[in-house]
């Protein structure tokens, strides 16, 4: 894990430059106390019926939209992002989470009843139900920090989880407003906040926990993966993007131009879902490039753009734009820092056309306000392109031949893949967030994100009043034989005519294994089994 900043806490607003209110440090000998606590609480919480952890947990939304002006405040001065998208995309999005899970949890926890073979095991019923993990670390990004979190958060407490968070030490006093809003809803220490840098981070993923969830870049969180590993517990790790568009000739432009400027720079670009990758077809591109070039230039940095939440981020984004440069790229709009009123750290919005996608702008992960395109003899080139990453979060195709849209989209290295859109669905809480190679292997959204909050835990009751099983003691030439007819019935028999034979050969067999299952002894010499079956 990343070591702890000596100054762990952001003392200045990315936005406004102004003084943020001070934020303490969870003590890091303090966190294993934390964790006990939280372990604690969860004892009588998972106790409860799944009703009531709905409804008591499903109270926050109202709290969420009550509040919502002063959760987009608190978001824009820590993240400088424009409080239209805190409350579109934090504040709303979150509203939805609770919304949608307080709806479908009920159904999705219900038991499953499993396909049990009643020749085989007779009088034996066996139920699959989902049990909460226990108690949960959930270390989460500044990007979006409170809609991240709550994804999370909402549906883990709800199954029944305890959990200790861990916000960003960029973001954290919407870490600490995330915990008020469960204040008095929750029994004490079931949900824990604890505040630090890396240092706590690594804590908490070597203290008591039953699992760990984390939101981050890929370097960290294959540290995550291995400290988790260490100690047998699973992680859920969702980790960067370098998210590719394809706009076929037949795309709408001014959509596709409009779309793709959104989802890359929405968040000034510090999103893993955004476009960090265009590939347009030849005879469009340039008719595209314009387009994408003035609404890029219509962008107002402080009010449709915010700046970059870090000066550290914002160093990241100009040594990427000049390696464009010094690659042979043509910066086409902004490819400047800048301070403006909103926007201390800023960064104009910017267009640069690119051909090298060894480039670190076309390869990395650059988390800012810049679109980098390509120009492709064919959709072909650009399928191939966009799968050379090393990451697979999102991408999208642009096309008014939706058939055909679709049909791209299943070949594209994506867990999330869109047809005229982009970089919105992880606000859609039904719709699985996930992706592969350095994008990570978590989920969250769609009851498929049950699969890391709970475990499956499989309940058989035997109802069978025989004193013994067919497959007990002791073991026979009758059970032998009994066996081989049981392969031959499910698919051994050579012929129709041999798998009959094999049916009537256990109705032979049954009374005698039963005679035998009742005297508790062989009804025929040990070496009875050792001999070759005929």
């Amino acid at each position: 894990m990343e070591a702890a900043s000596a100054s762990p806490f952001a003392s200045t607003s990315p936005a406004t430059g102004e003084a943020l209110s001070a934020v303490d440090a969870t003590p890091i000998s303090s966190i294993d106390d934390v964790v006990r606590r939280a372990r604690e609480a969860r004892e009588a919480w998972a106790a409860l019926s799944l009703e009531t952890r709905i409804e008591t947990v499903g109270a926050v939304k109202q709290r969420i939209l009550a509040r919502a002006e002063e959760i987009a405040k608190v978001v824009h001065e820590e993240t400088g992002k424009p409080d239209v998208e805190a409350l579109l995309g934090e504040v709303l999005a979150s509203a939805d989470v609770v919304s949608y899970w307080s709806e479908v949890l009920p159904e999705e926890l219900e038991p499953v009843e499993a396909d049990i073979d009643a020749l085989s095991y007779p009088s034996k019923i066996g139920t699959i139900h989902r049990e909460a993990r226990g108690t949960l670390a959930v270390i989460m990004p500044w990007n979006f920090p409170f809609a991240l979190p709550l994804r999370t958060i909402v549906p883990a407490l709800m199954v029944g989880n305890a959990i200790v968070f861990k916000p960003s030490e960029i973001t954290p006093r919407t870490g600490k407003l995330i915990v008020d809003l469960f204040a008095d809803l929750l029994p004490e220490g079931l949900l824990a906040l604890v505040q630090g840098g890396g240092e706590a981070g690594a804590k908490l993923c070597d203290a008591d926990v039953d699992l760990v969830v984390f939101t981050g870049s890929p370097t960290t969180g294959r540290k995550v993966a291995h400290a988790c590993a260490e100690r047998l517990v699973p992680c859920a790790l969702e980790l960067g993007g370098k998210d590719a568009a394809i706009v076929l000739a037949d795309a709408d432009l001014e959509r596709a131009a409009s779309g793709i400027v959104w989802g890359g720079m929405m968040n000034a670009g510090q999103n893993c879902g955004a476009v960090e990758r265009v590939y347009v077809e030849k005879s469009v591109a340039k008719a595209f490039v314009e387009k994408v070039i003035a609404h890029t230039k219509a962008l107002r940095v402080g009010t449709d753009v915010g700046p970059l939440t870090t000066a550290a981020q914002r160093s990241v984004v100009e040594r990427h734009v000049e390696a464009a440069r010094s690659g042979g790229g043509q910066v086409l709009a902004g490819g400047e820092a800048c301070d403006e009123p909103g926007a201390k750290l800023g960064y104009r919005p910017t267009v640069v056309t690119i051909e090298a996608d060894a480039n670190p702008l076309v390869a990395d992960e650059t988390f800012g306000p810049v679109v980098p395109i390509a120009e492709i003899a064919d959709v072909e080139e650009g399928i191939r392109r966009a799968n050379a990453s090393r990451y697979g979060l999102t991408a999208s195709v642009w096309t008014k031949d939706t058939v055909r849209g679709e049909a791209i989209a299943k070949r594209l290295r994506a867990g999330v893949v869109t047809v005229n859109n982009h970089s919105f669905t992880g606000a859609i809480p039904s719709a699985p967030w996930s992706g592969m190679g350095e994008t990570g292997w978590g989920i969250t959204g769609s009851p498929l994100a049950l699969d890391t909050l709970t475990r499956p835990r499989f309940l058989l009751v035997d109802h069978n009043r025989a004193p013994r099983e067919v497959w007990w003691y002791p073991y026979t030439d009758t059970l032998r034989k009994l066996a081989l007819a049981f392969a031959a019935i499910r698919g051994g028999a050579s012929s129709f005519g041999a798998r009959i034979g094999a049916i009537f050969s256990v109705l032979s067999l049954m009374p005698k294994r039963m005679r035998e299952l009742k005297s508790g002894r062989s009804a025929s010499p040990r070496a009875e089994l050792e001999k070759p079956a005929k």
